[in-house]
């Protein structure tokens, strides 16, 4: 399997800021997934941009107390916007140092917000 492909990330403005930022959305990549960097300070943003349910799902990894808490396969009605995090290093980064996400269709786009 190659490489899955990595999301770029907006970084909110903050307590303080004049102003919002853009947030960056990509199209799920069904064939080979998704993944970001993590800091455990991320949340990710899913669009279903399409008129029927698509689903999501972010994979976790076992935490040193033998967690594991995947978001398997979660449906997303026609339109809807889902957030979810942030994501904890333990118990969410895969050996790689990323979190592994993915959806079933590329009608769902995906963010991802660093928290300041």
């Amino acid at each position: 399997m190659a490489d899955r492909t990595i999301l770029t990330k907006s970084t909110a403005p903050g307590g303080y800021a004049a102003a919002g930022v853009a947030v960056t959305m990509t199209a799920a990549d069904v064939s080979v997934q998704n993944r970001f960097v993590a800091t455990g300070k991320e949340l990710v943003v899913a669009h279903n941009t399409d008129s029927g349910a698509h689903t999501v799902t972010i994979t976790s990894s076992t935490d040193p107390r033998g967690r594991s808490g995947t978001i398997s396969a979660e449906s997303i009605a026609a339109g809807a916007i889902r957030v979810y995090g942030p994501f904890p290093l333990l118990g969410w980064v895969q050996t790689t140092g990323y979190v592994h996400l993915e959806a079933n269709s590329a009608l769902v786009k995906f963010g991802v917000v660093v928290l300041p």
